[in-house]
């Protein structure tokens, strides 16, 4: 489906009805297809820390044993 941007400014409710139904808009401006509007999927399949490549990137570090003294030490400066 295709709706302007008046469109979308008039008749929110309605578009926003026709996406929870499934449906995909394209809003234009001015004739040129600027934004699309689809329905919300809920993230399900969400990446777990141990499998994300910049997991551990800290593991090896000597420094990083005890985090809390770590950080700590690093804010010393500044108080």
């Amino acid at each position: 489906m295709r709706a302007t941007a008046k469109d979308l400014r008039f008749h929110a409710k309605e578009l926003f009805e026709a996406v929870s139904r499934g449906e995909e808009i394209i809003i234009t401006y001015r004739g040129k297809d600027i934004a699309k509007l689809v329905p919300f999927e809920a993230e399900t399949d969400r990446i777990q820390d141990e499998t994300h490549d910049l997991f551990g990137i800290w593991r090896d570090e000597p420094k990083s044993t005890d985090v809390e003294d770590y950080v700590r030490s690093l804010r010393k400066a500044r108080y």
